[in-house]
């Protein structure tokens, strides 16, 4: 799909994180690809999904555009979200259309730059870039770098940004201000009221997880807040 229709497809829309970390029940590619055909069915207009595998086994199977990543630890270095080139061109050989990288000012494995990978990424394929960030300086600086998209999945994720246990609308507002590109909402997104208010914060997209695919999360949150309240 070429990259402004792309866009225009998933612009109002809600993209549904399909992921299984493997200590946890739902782990596996088939049910991952199961948890996206629900989604889809659901009315979804895009999947996030991690690993070359899930995003393979899910793009074989589900019409929507997939948003993927890799998550994967490096000795010395905080960045996970597909941090290296490798990662980048493992997922985007696996069939992702949109390519999501922790897009953080933070020291990166092999002492790679963000800089460096966009630039060598876009040389060898036609795939959209999504920026996950924590800061403005992180969004302005991604769209800098070439990024396409700039998603405010790493808020609450690094020391330095909102510590809170809703979502960043702060950070949705001011980089909706003042980014020329796409800015999608993600992270911490529990309830209908936060998409909405996504939305009135200058969201194109909104991705929502846990609140949908991770039920182990769902759950947890129903007893902590039983266990305070009864």
């Amino acid at each position: 799909m070429e990259k402004h229709s792309l866009l225009e497809t998933v612009k109002g829309g809600i993209i549904v994180s399909c992921q299984a970390l493997p200590d946890e029940p739902l782990f596996g590619s088939e049910m991952m690809v199961r948890m996206a055909l629900a989604a889809e069915a659901g009315g979804a207009v895009g999947i996030r999904a991690n690993t070359p595998v899930d995003i393979a086994a899910i793009k074989s199977r589900v019409k929507l555009p997939l948003v993927g990543l890799w998550k994967r630890d490096y000795e010395g270095s905080d960045v996970y979200i597909t941090p290296t080139l490798e990662e980048v061109e493992a997922v985007w050989r696996a069939g992702a259309d949109i390519i999501a990288l922790d897009a953080t000012m933070r020291p990166r494995p092999k002492g790679e730059t963000l800089k460096e990978i966009v630039s060598e990424i876009k040389k060898r394929a036609g795939v959209l870039l999504m920026a996950d960030i924590s800061t403005v300086e992180e969004g302005l600086h991604a769209q800098e770098a070439g990024f396409d998209i700039l998603s405010t999945t790493m808020s609450g994720y690094t020391p330095y940004s909102p510590q809170q246990e809703g979502p960043d609308f702060t950070l949705i507002r001011e980089m909706a201000a003042r980014a020329d590109i796409p800015v999608f909402a993600e992270g911490r997104i529990h309830t209908r009221e936060d998409a909405i208010e996504c939305f009135r914060s200058g969201a194109h997209t909104v991705v929502i997880g846990g609140a949908i695919t991770r039920p182990q999360q769902i759950t947890k949150r129903f007893v902590d807040f039983v266990r305070i309240h009864v």
